[in-house]
Order: C-alpha cells, then sequence, then structure tokens
C-alpha cells in the first residue's frame, strides 16, 4: 500500500505467506509518460503472515491523495493517509477544495457490482468543498476513487484513493435510491441556477414523521419543479407524483413531501428560467424515513398552479364523504375561485387575498376542481387542482393525521 506526499513515499507491505519477499521499487518524473526506472530493492522476512484481507484492486497505483492534489484543486481531506475505518458501515468523506471543482466516486468491492456501487454513494459538490456519503453492504475491504475535474475542464484526473475497511456492513435495503446525480443536496449547482438559503444544504434527510419541507429562496425569473421516486413502492395507494407539492412565494420555493410509505427516497429538484422552454436538473435530495408512514396525497395539480398559488386548507387530495370543508387557497390575478363537484361553491376573496368558503364533499368517488376564471371577460374556469373525495372514517385517510 503506497502513499504519497509532495517528497515523501510511504510503502506498507503484507506479505501472504510466511518466507522471504523480493520488493523491488520503481519510479518516475511525476510529470513523465516514459517508462518507470528500477529505483532500489528490499528483502522483507515474514516470519507470521497477516491474516486480513488482500488490498482491493487498484490501477492507480497509490492510496491516499494524489501528490500533486494541489494542482487539481484539493487542499486537504478529512481523512488522513489512505487508511479509512466505517465501524458501521457509514462514511463521510470530505474535501476542501481551493476552487470548484466537479467530481466522480467510484467504489470498489470483491462482492459488489456496478449497479449496486451506485446505490452506495451520495455525492455532494460546494463551492470549496467536496463531500461523499459512503455505504458499504459487505463485510471487508473497499476501494473509493475519486476523480475531479474543474467546471469548465475536459476530461476527470484520478486526484485520491482511499482503502475503505467496513467492519459492520449497512442493511441493503437502506441503500441510497437508484440514479442520484453528482449533485445531491445544495451547492454550485443550485447556486447556479439562482437557489439560495436552503433549509437543508446536506443531502440526505431523515424524518421520523414521514413529511419534510425544502426550502430555498429563488428569483421571479426561475420556476422549480420536483420529483419522487423510491426504487422498490410497496403499499403506496396513488402515483408518488401525488406526494409531493411544489409552491412558489414571492421570493421562495417550497417542495413539501409527505411520505406513504417507509424506505428511502429520491427528490430530483428541476428548474428552468423565463428565457428557457425545458427544465434542466438542479440537484437532488435523499429522504429516508423507517418508522412507517402513510400520509395520504396531495391534491392533483395543473399547469396553472403557478407562483404566488398557496394551498392552505385542505393539505390533503383526500377528501372525506358527505362532510362539510373549508377551503383556503391563494391564486394571484384571479377573478373569480370555485369548487366544482356535485354542486359548485363559490369561495370569496378575503382582505388578505385568500379565496375562502365552505365546500360539502357529497359522495364517495366525487372529483372536486379547485377553478379559476381570470378575467372578467373570460366565460369558462380553468382548472387548478382537483381533489378525490373517499368512503370511510377521517382516520383511513391517513394514518399520520
Amino acid at each position: 500500500m503506497m502513499t504519497m506526499s509532495e517528497n515523501n513515499v510511504t510503502i506498507k507491505v503484507t506479505p501472504p505467506t510466511e518466507g522471504l519477499f523480493d520488493l523491488m521499487i520503481f519510479a518516475r518524473h511525476a510529470d513523465s509518460q516514459d517508462p518507470y526506472n528500477w529505483v532500489c530493492s528490499y528483502q522483507i522476512q515474514c516470519l507470521e503472515p497477516h491474516s486480513g484481507d488482500k488490498l482491493p484492486e487498484n490501477p492507480f497505483h497509490f492510496w491516499g491523495l494524489h501528490q500533486k492534489a494541489g494542482d487539481f484543486g484539493i487542499k486537504e481531506s478529512s481523512h488522513k493517509g489512505g487508511l479509512l475505518v466505517a465501524p458501521q458501515g457509514t462514511l463521510l468523506l470530505t474535501l476542501q477544495t481551493s476552487r470548484p471543482l466537479l467530481a466522480l466516486y467510484e467504489l470498489v468491492n470483491k462482492d459488489l457490482d456496478v449497479a449496486l456501487s451506485k446505490k452506495c454513494l451520495a455525492a455532494q459538490a460546494e463551492e470549496e468543498k467536496l463531500s461523499c456519503h459512503v455505504l458499504c453492504p459487505f463485510q471487508g475491504s473497499y476501494r473509493l476513487s475519486v476523480f475531479v475535474k474543474d467546471l469548465g475542464g475536459i476530461a476527470f484526473r484520478n486526484a485520491a484513493n482511499f482503502l475503505i475497511r467496513c467492519l459492520k456492513p449497512v442493511n441493503q435495503n437502506e441503500l441510497f435510491p437508484s440514479g442520484l446525480s453528482t449533485h445531491c443536496g445544495s451547492g454550485i449547482s443550485s447556486s447556479r441556477h439562482g437557489l439560495s438559503n436552503p433549509s437543508h444544504s446536506a443531502p440526505i434527510i431523515t424524518t421520523k414523521l414521514g413529511k419534510c419541507n425544502i426550502t430555498f429562496h429563488a428569483p421571479t425569473n426561475v420556476e422549480v419543479t420536483a420529483s419522487l421516486s423510491k426504487d422498490k413502492v410497496i403499499s403506496a395507494k396513488h402515483p408518488l407524483e401525488r406526494y409531493i407539492l411544489v409552491t412558489h412565494l414571492r421570493i421562495k420555493v417550497s417542495v413539501c413531501v409527505a411520505l406513504p410509505e417507509s424506505g428511502v427516497y429520491k427528490v430530483g429538484l428541476f428548474g428552468r428560467s423565463e428565457d428557457h422552454e425545458d427544465f434542466v436538473h438542479i440537484c437532488d435530495y435523499v429522504i429516508r424515513c423507517f418508522s412507517d408512514p402513510c400520509w395520504p396525497p396531495f391534491p392533483r395539480v395543473y399547469s396553472l398552479w403557478r407562483r404566488g398559488c398557496v394551498l392552505l386548507e385542505p393539505r390533503t387530495g383526500m377528501l372525506q364523504e358527505q362532510s362539510w370543508l373549508r377551503f383556503r387557497v391563494k391564486v394571484p390575478k384571479a377573478y373569480q375561485v370555485v369548487v366544482l363537484g356535485q354542486e359548485k361553491s363559490v369561495l370569496q376573496q378575503n382582505p388578505n387575498a385568500v379565496w375562502e368558503g365552505e365546500v360539502f364533499t357529497g359522495a364517495a368517488g366525487t372529483q372536486l376542481k379547485l377553478a379559476a376564471k381570470f378575467s372578467q371577460d373570460c366565460s369558462s374556469l380553468e382548472v387548478i387542482l382537483a381533489f378525490e373525495v373517499e368512503g370511510g372514517s377521517a382516520a383511513s385517510l391517513g394514518c399520520s393525521g
């Protein structure tokens, strides 16, 4: 196991058996592409072999930070040397950087395939820091390789290789969700898209309630949307898109998540500015909940749910049959707001610009639609939200509340 600094090389040798071994050392200039030259040799007599695991394969030959890591933009690592220990199968590696960098990570273990390996890593890139959350699903030794490049760079370069010893592996059902990007949590990507002041800067959110609210400050010319996904959905009664609601306030965007079941989820944030038609990916979050939540879904959202629209009551998209409910909602620039079901209920606007009124839900199977007119001359109503009416007690609509 060879670790290097600018003016130092340390080689640790673990002979596999008893006996006499030759250690040959080769070297070349750091900037050279010439063949390595033999420098010196040592004889090592092993009287009693070490019983530990073999080192994982390392095509890059060195462990720890590259001896020219400073030139790559890396100032220091949270872990000194090349050996990292994960007693409970989890690890957080951070690299302080002298300039914004992008990073890729590779986790290798003899029992780990490529698809499973990707579910073991959650990477975050900030202006002066790179972070990687690592999960180890097997006991033993791993190689974590780090590749970096500048924001405008062409190719990634291997900047570090760490040996991880996992003493107690994590449950494979608690690995990260598939498809995480290299931008998890807030950082370079979110700030480049105009988002600031995040409520959650770290990429992993753990909730016992099964609910969370992710907020950013956002400029008025940026629109944000979000997706919710899970590798294996077991008992959710509705599409996962119904369990996430995006609300644009004057200077903030709020992403509210209410989980239908326990597990590990991915929240993807996407944004576009006024002069772009398509949404582009901003960042991902991981939400972990193992307390068995079962929140009901939010209402179905239509395209007119825009900046300034706020749902105050009811916050669930599943309503109890044959009951009176108070509706309170903000719909900017609306001339009239109504709820359409078995009958039409016209909401009234109060001095705080909130449209409100009492609405009768009707029979189970009814769909209530919140709709609005946006000019006095317009004869048609445009649907903004849709609610579903269910039979049964209120408790059955969401056992978490």
